[in-house]
């Protein structure tokens, strides 16, 4: 007996052995039970989610010998017939292939007559929104007035190409892409069942591949079986699909975290050893900086993973903070769309994570400057320009300051909590407390956890832990913000009157009759 893809001979038979979609089941199934049906049903989702498999289900349900239920018995004529596809009343058209309204009319000719052997006469039609304006047309006359034998049964991807007149007249259920954790659970059913070996991990990386079709992940399963030679394993995934294994991104991350640049990069070698794929290693990056946003906003919304993919995902979570989460996806995002300019995809990878790098939170000992006239490669790629007192000395600096400023300007902040304490002044300072009023046009600063990092910032700062208490209003004197904008400015206003009173420039202007644009002016550091 020749061999049966997995897709066809685990396609299911009845609304029970359905993967997920419930909502869609539950309306039909009572329908079905209740006598309540409708001449036109619409069936629209991605591709391989189920909507031809529901539809067929359904008009088996409709012509079964036993009667009109819910649960077809799959042992009648009607049903076996239904089930191999050549039930003489279950009408099936791929809209795709007969697009004219020539081809809409031929199959509506019938439509006056009874069903030859079923209850109804069913047409189900597939992607029927490739149908011509002058098809829907031929079509609408029939759905507005139907014989009471005929059911129309219509699937789509694209919804909102029909014309809304055919809308109107069909009752209309979307199916969902299905969750990763859901597919991956029904591959494992299917091997068990077929008594074949597998990893778990390599489970997840087939249903993460299917992108929330259910037939794309048996696709990929029989392909996985043949490359594995019988085995599902998830080296063999990996080779297959040519995807990066999910430690990689794992090991970079918790590098980036931990703000150590050599170790990230040594990951990238690892990398470039198996694949020169570098695009698909950012988008993994993405999708797992997603789901660490998802598991600092929401932590059950990640349950759907495997249980050393939710246990990487939320340490990495309790690591990092938010901003710096959404900063890193922007930054990948952006360095997804440049790859292609860079000199290679290597390069490209590497200038994206060491990008990252440079826009983390110092560590703890990093260097205080970079040595004039010493490139960065010598430093190395983790350190950046930050200025770090030891402990011991806190107090003897904190004398020293006289403004919020200077405080400011020694604190190991970044982001919005940098961000938070420059438009802020200080209103009072105890030995326990830190009172600071934030200026009202930037109320949109505080959060939770940006307080809690100037919070810890300060009591490091101080030798001492601090409370930190926030009030909002109008300053009474500049906040460090405003003093380094005013700065900038009178820096501004000084080159442009150092060129305007250049003697070369005013010769250059008479001779050619130039003229100084003040717009792209920028003062000198």
């Amino acid at each position: 007996m020749s061999y049966q893809v997995l897709a066809r001979k685990w396609r299911p038979r009845s609304f029970a052995e359905m993967v997920g979609q419930e909502h869609v089941l539950r309306a039909l199934i009572n329908a079905l039970d209740h006598d309540r049906l409708h001449h036109a049903y619409l069936f629209t989702g991605t591709r391989g989610v189920g909507k031809t498999t529901v539809a067929r289900i359904f008009a088996k349900a409709l012509n079964c010998e036993q009667g009109v239920s819910s649960t077809p018995c799959n042992a009648c004529s009607a049903c076996m017939e239904i089930g191999e596809g050549r039930f003489v009343d279950l009408i099936e058209v791929d809209a795709a292939s007969r697009t004219k309204v020539e081809d809409t009319r031929e199959l509506l000719d019938n439509v006056q007559y009874a069903p030859t052997r079923g209850r109804y006469k069913v047409y189900l039609i597939d992607e029927v929104h490739m149908l011509s304006k002058n098809s829907f047309n031929a079509l609408l006359k029939t759905l507005e007035e139907p014989p009471p034998h005929i059911k129309f049964l219509l699937a789509t991807t694209d919804p909102q190409r029909l014309p809304v007149t055919i809308l109107s007249r069909c009752l209309q259920f979307n199916l969902k892409r299905l969750p990763q954790g859901l597919i991956a659970e029904h591959l494992g059913k299917i091997l068990v069942q077929e008594g074949i070996e597998s990893d778990e991990p390599a489970l997840s990386a087939l249903a993460r591949a299917a992108d929330g079709s259910i037939r794309d992940g048996l696709s990929l399963l029989d392909q996985a079986i043949a490359f594995g030679g019988g085995r599902v394993t998830l080296q063999a995934v990996h080779g297959m699909l040519g995807s990066i294994e999910q430690r990689y991104v794992y090991d970079i991350l918790t590098a980036l975290a931990d703000n150590d640049g050599p170790g990230m990069l040594a990951v990238v070698e690892q990398v470039a050893e198996h694949t020169y794929d570098f695009s698909m290693l950012l988008e993994d990056l993405m999708s797992v900086l997603h789901d660490i946003a998802l598991a600092q906003l929401l932590p059950d919304a990640v349950n759907e993973l495997t249980v050393e993919e939710r246990d990487a995902i939320k340490a990495l979570a309790q690591r990092m903070d938010r901003e710096d989460v959404q900063l890193y996806y922007q930054i990948a995002l952006l360095g997804r769309r440049d790859l292609a300019l860079a000199p290679r995809a290597r390069t490209g990878i590497e200038m994206v994570l060491m990008r990252m790098l440079a826009f983390c939170p110092a560590a703890e000992g990093t260097p205080t400057a970079v040595a004039p006239g010493t490139s960065a490669r010598a430093v190395g790629a983790t350190e950046r320009p930050v200025r770090k007192t030891a402990s011991n000395d806190v107090r003897a600096v904190a004398a020293a300051e006289k403004t919020w400023e200077d405080i400011v300007e020694v604190l190991d902040l970044s982001g919005v909590a940098r961000a938070l304490a420059v438009n802020c002044t200080l209103d009072r300072r105890t030995t326990d407390v830190v009172r600071l009023l934030l200026d009202d046009a930037h109320a949109h600063l505080r959060s939770v956890s940006a307080e809690a990092r100037l919070e810890q910032a300060l009591g490091r700062h101080f030798a001492t832990p601090v409370k930190l208490e926030i009030a909002v209003g109008a300053p009474q004197s500049q906040t460090p913000a405003r003093q380094h904008e005013e700065r900038e400015q009178n820096r501004l206003q000084a080159a442009i009157a150092a060129i305007e009173g250049d003697a070369e420039i005013k010769k250059l202007q008479e001779t050619f009759n130039a003229r100084i644009v003040p717009d792209t002016i920028q003062p000198v550091d």
